[in-house]
């Protein structure tokens, strides 16, 4: 009979509109305004804001004009050895000195530069064809080094022409000297082979690190001179390292990518 009373008390007044309605608890409002500040300003960011990526690539320092490999045109025994590691040579300068069936012969340089790595040594036996010396193609000591990174193929697109880029040098303890300024300089237009960057870099192994995930695209960094310093180049520290850098010294190049906005990636 109670239940009884309620309904027909319910049918009596069926929209109580005579009631007070509460829209919502203080706790409900508070987290309304949160949710429309946090929203407001998530719309504004994507606007106004801007995002930057980097690129992260292996690399070496050479120069410009890169460096090639020697081989030895006889077989026979090396007699004498004429240059050293790091002597600048001028094109046809004798190399080295090899006792062949039909005589001494001279294995003279190809073309002027730098001998960055010397294989032969005096006592040795060397075939037709043998790698004796690396020479960096170089005319003055004092020509300034690039950095050359491979960039995976997929990336390459990605790399503009003028990008700055944070250069992580193998032989300089970043912790203490920073890292090495350059500026994006060419970015080449098709993936190189293994043989390609062999010929460039005169080194075969150097050509299988660095195409051991596929064939990459080659970018050339020039990096920033500052004569102030003792290496001659810009760092991100005040002096940079208290000597000068070396050719084929590894680096890790970050290209610094296109600075895009938020809401760029929704509406391409």
């Amino acid at each position: 009979m109670q239940f009884r009373q309620k309904a027909l008390s319910k049918l009596q007044s069926p929209e109580e509109l005579d009631l007070p309605v509460r829209f919502a608890r203080p706790q409900g409002r508070l987290a309304l305004a949160v949710t429309v500040v946090v929203m407001a300003a998530a719309a504004f960011w994507a606007f106004t804001g801007s995002v930057s990526s980097k690129l992260s690539a292996p690399g070496i320092l050479t120069r410009a004009e890169g460096s090639y490999l020697l081989q030895s045109p006889f077989a026979g025994q090396v007699t004498a050895v004429h240059a050293k590691e790091g002597q600048l040579l001028a094109p046809g300068a004798p190399l080295l000195q090899v006792s062949t069936e039909q005589g001494e012969r001279t294995v003279r340089a190809v073309a002027g530069g730098r001998v960055t790595a010397l294989v032969a040594r005096v006592g040795a036996v060397v075939t037709t064809g043998a790698d004796v010396a690396t020479l960096e193609r170089v005319k003055n000591p004092d020509d300034p080094l690039v950095a050359v990174l491979y960039v995976p193929a997929a990336s390459g697109a990605a790399v503009p022409v003028g990008a700055t880029v944070d250069l992580t040098v193998q032989s300089v303890p970043q912790q203490h000297y920073g890292v090495l300024r350059g500026r994006v300089k060419e970015v080449g237009r098709t993936p190189q082979t293994p043989a390609q960057i062999g010929g460039f870099l005169g080194d075969g192994r150097l050509a299988a690190q660095f195409t051991r995930q596929g064939n990459p695209v080659q970018v050339l960094v020039q990096l920033e001179r500052a004569p102030r310093t003792r290496s001659g180049y810009r760092w991100s520290s005040t002096d940079g390292p208290p000597y000068a850098l070396d050719s084929t010294t590894p680096v890790t190049g970050a290209v610094h990518l296109s600075v895009q906005r938020p809401v760029d990636w929704l509406f391409p």
